[in-house]
């Protein structure tokens, strides 16, 4: 709690003043940005407590400034598991967003599609997901102090915002499925069985980010709503080796959709 107040009034005391929307941008989704207002950033190694990002594709910077009309915090790149930070450590910005007063989350990434319907270049609506990491950001002494030990996890994904999400999908021609997400470790990718058992637990897509935040965002009651671009189809009968820079085309490519989605979102809220 004593690290929380810190980085809150750190960053009070550099403008960040009540923010009403969060959003944390996956791999390669960085031109949300460019549709902003920027008043204040700050990279993420001269806050207190904060981590900082060590993924080549994640800039590593906290910004405050306004997208249609209303004031948002913005996580140019986020934390992973991979990386030798605890759970704790990774939703950490979570918790700082919502003391900062941030009253809806929104949160994007990359990943893999197990679906075989669902294609590279498109999006996915997180309906829900699967948590596969092996632990817990609320599996910590105290924990209590914070909100209920014991999260109800039955909608852990905002019905309300995912609508308006699926709506404006609708509207603007954008191919958005629905589906389940399964978060690994990492950093290495799945095995051709390792894809199979996924697509066999029910997961539509794969990714090594995102539960955490969400579960996080559950305990602070916090509505939250994630999208993932779709970067690479993981058919285990016709897999071929990964290509990193395809992956950050592929995020690219369908990044203009992801903005359009998160821009109409912002604007209704």
């Amino acid at each position: 709690m004593q690290y929380i107040e810190q980085t809150t009034s750190y960053l009070q005391q550099r403008g960040f003043e009540n923010p009403e929307i969060g959003i944390i941008l996956g791999t390669g989704l960085g031109k949300l940005l460019d549709e902003m207002e920027i008043i204040h950033e700050v990279s993420y190694n001269h806050i207190p407590h904060f981590p900082t990002a060590t993924v080549e594709f994640h800039k590593g910077k906290l910004i405050y400034g306004i997208i249609e009309d209303k004031k948002v915090v913005v996580m140019q790149g986020r934390f992973h598991y991979y990386e030798g930070y605890s759970l704790k450590d990774v939703t950490f910005p979570v918790r700082i967003m919502h003391q900062l007063g941030v009253k809806k989350l929104l949160v994007s990434n990359a990943s893999g599609a197990i679906n075989t319907n669902f294609k590279k270049g498109e999006l996915m609506l997180i309906d829900d997901h699967i948590n596969l990491l092996g632990d817990s950001p609320l599996a910590f002494k105290g924990v209590s102090k914070y909100g209920e030990r014991f999260v109800d996890m039955s909608q852990p994904y905002d019905q309300e915002m995912g609508e308006i999400l699926k709506k404006t999908a609708k509207e603007n021609n954008i191919n958005l499925h629905e589906g389940v997400y399964a978060s690994v470790v990492g950093p290495q990718l799945e095995t051709r069985a390792e894809y199979r058992y996924l697509k066999i637990i029910g997961a539509d897509a794969v990714g090594m980010s995102t539960v955490p935040e969400i579960i996080v965002a559950n305990h602070l009651k916090l509505p939250v709503v994630a999208v993932s671009v779709l970067t690479d189809e993981c058919d285990p009968d016709h897999l071929k080796p990964v290509d990193i820079q395809e992956i950050m085309a592929m995020a690219a490519k369908a990044e203009p959709q992801m903005i359009t989605l998160f821009k109409e979102l912002i604007k209704s809220l």
